[in-house]
């Protein structure tokens, strides 16, 4: 159980790009704005908008100029992108965002997979990109991906992801996110992993981004919470998917977080309500039902 909960904790809704990614129906970029400007209404303050990455990689993000420099900007409320090249960062830069975020995978399988690169290659463009983003004026936020588990290494060795951790932080990123991409994690392994990573890393230099996959993510969610994380990725009604695991689900959904939060006096600066009517806009958008549970069953009708 926990002994001290948090006055509140910071949600980094990612569902405009790492949920939207793999539709393999095109979404108009006016229905991407529709359903930012709904999550930007119910609270949230820290979006991630889109990848400048090559269209020929995601064709569902080849809008990602457009998007960004279009966007209505709101004051205290953060838009970033992900960014895998210094190309990417210009492209960033000129559509006027204030923050990137670069990425690299802890399985040196899954990287060559993901991005074309070894794990140092990788680290190599990032100095090409780290550093003139600072000079801009720009944050910028990494993510270590598979660090619970690989589809083609199987287990991944946690000093391995602290190493490469401790490398973006170094480089100049402000916080790295710590990632299950397949959704494999358990509480006893997050405890073990986490526990790590706390003991070498301050924690506001950390997030954390669970798949439910398997139907942990919450969990692992709460197990950070009680070791201290207070930063988490998620992704309003679940929106997103794995491509190792077809059909199932992927995000953590923006909603069971941050009902779970509420209820248990833990705030989020983020209007349920609302973010209930953005789960409904991002499901109506990609034209299917959406795994959240909280998206699906409604808020309860509790009486004393």
């Amino acid at each position: 159980m926990l002994d001290e909960l948090p006055d509140k904790v910071s949600v980094y809704e990612v569902s405009p790009r790492d949920g939207l990614q793999n539709e393999a129906a095109p979404i108009p970029t006016e229905n991407k704005r529709r359903l930012i400007d709904a999550l930007v209404a119910c609270g949230l303050e820290r979006i991630e908008l889109t990848s400048f990455v090559s269209p020929r990689w995601v064709p569902q993000l080849a809008d990602a100029d457009l998007l960004a420099a279009d966007i209505k900007r709101h004051e205290g409320v953060t838009f970033s992108a992900l960014c895998p090249n210094a190309k990417g960062f210009e492209r960033a830069r000129d559509a006027g965002l204030e923050e990137i975020a670069v990425f690299l995978s802890a399985s040196e399988t899954h990287n060559t997979k993901n991005t074309n690169k070894s794990i140092a290659k990788s680290l190599e463009v990032f100095s090409e990109v780290v550093p003139p983003a600072l000079e801009a004026g720009m944050r910028v936020r990494a993510y270590v991906s598979t660090i619970w588990g690989c589809p083609y290494e199987g287990d991944i060795d946690p000093k391995k992801s602290l190493g490469i951790t401790k490398s973006l932080l170094e480089l100049g990123c402000y916080q790295v996110s710590l990632g299950d991409t397949i959704g494999v994690g358990t509480p006893v392994q997050t405890r073990q992993i986490l526990s790590m990573f706390k003991s070498e890393i301050s924690l506001e230099k950390l997030a954390l981004h669970f798949h439910d996959t398997r139907g942990t993510a919450l969990v692992n969610a709460l197990v950070g919470l009680e070791l201290g994380y207070r930063d988490f990725d998620a992704s309003v009604a679940g929106l997103g998917g794995c491509p190792y695991a077809p059909g199932a689900a992927g995000n953590l959904a923006t909603e069971d977080l941050v009902f779970m939060l509420d209820r248990m006096g833990v705030g989020t600066g983020v209007d349920l309500p609302l973010l209930l009517e953005a789960g409904h806009i991002a499901e109506a958008i990609v034209g299917r039902q959406l795994p959240g549970k909280v998206h699906q069953a409604g808020l309860p009708s509790l009486r004393a």
